[in-house]
């Protein structure tokens, strides 16, 4: 096993008297692709913004390659990158300028052949210089990626990335990730399509009003539950969880 790129002890986070996380622990290696799964309200996302800074958690510490993400926030955001959920562009850039500001934001020196490369990567180099109002949805949510992609990390986090896109488009992106995995980087990927997790995912984690139902390799725990599809097992321990008879 490579050493952990990410490493969660104890993580628990309080908004009041709501408790969205409680006492997580999780480990995600170098060079894997662990999927998080879990319905609505989970605390997916919750979990991704204590690890981006984007939140802070109340409780516990949250490692990247062995920084603590409060006390060492510059360097631990420079190591990781998110696509979230939603789509948001500035209507009045082109992608090359989005890319070339992103750079900047991100701390790195603004590179014009970097920015052409992820354009060319993601298929967007024809639209280079449109206005970003007028790609198509799918276009967007790809430049949202190669904005992830400018200072180059380490650890990635794509959530939700194929909501709301077309079949072909999906499985374009999926190609997408096993590349960027072959690359080198490290894939966080939250997914409502469980279809989506069983193709791509070394391990699986699933997580369930705050806590982590089980963290176990995706070949072990099918092969454990008889075969059966992810979406079978998924279903049945979300509603064993909540105390409800299998459908």
């Amino acid at each position: 096993m490579k050493p952990p790129v990410l490493r969660c002890r104890h993580v628990a986070k309080r908004y009041g008297k709501f408790t969205a996380l409680e006492d997580l622990n999780l480990e995600v290696y170098e060079g894997e692709i662990f999927a998080l799964l879990g319905p609505n309200g989970a605390g997916k996302s919750t979990l991704i913004h204590c690890i981006t800074g984007l939140a802070k958690q109340s409780q516990g510490s949250i490692e990247v390659l062995g920084f603590d993400t409060i006390d060492d926030f510059r360097t631990t955001r420079r190591l990781v990158g998110l696509v979230p959920q939603e789509i948001n562009y500035d209507p009045f850039f082109t992608p090359l300028e989005s890319l070339t500001i992103q750079m900047g934001l991100m701390g790195v020196k603004p590179n014009r052949e970097r920015a052409e490369s992820l354009l060319r990567t993601f298929a967007l180099d024809d639209k280079r210089d449109a206005y970003t109002r007028t790609l198509s949805g799918g276009m967007k949510r790809r430049l949202l990626v190669a904005k992830a992609l400018v200072h180059e990390p380490r650890l990635l986090f794509l959530d939700e990335p194929t909501a709301g896109v077309d079949v072909e488009l999906r499985r374009e992106l999926w190609q997408e990730v096993e590349e960027l995995r072959q690359a080198g980087t490290t894939i966080v990927l939250t997914t409502h399509y469980i279809e989506e997790a069983e193709k791509l995912a070394d391990r699986i984690g699933i997580l369930h009003k705050g806590e982590l139902l089980l963290v176990e390799s995706r070949g072990s725990l099918m092969e454990r539950h008889g075969g059966r599809s992810l979406e079978e097992i998924y279903l049945e321990l979300i509603q064993k969880a909540d105390g409800r008879p299998a459908a």
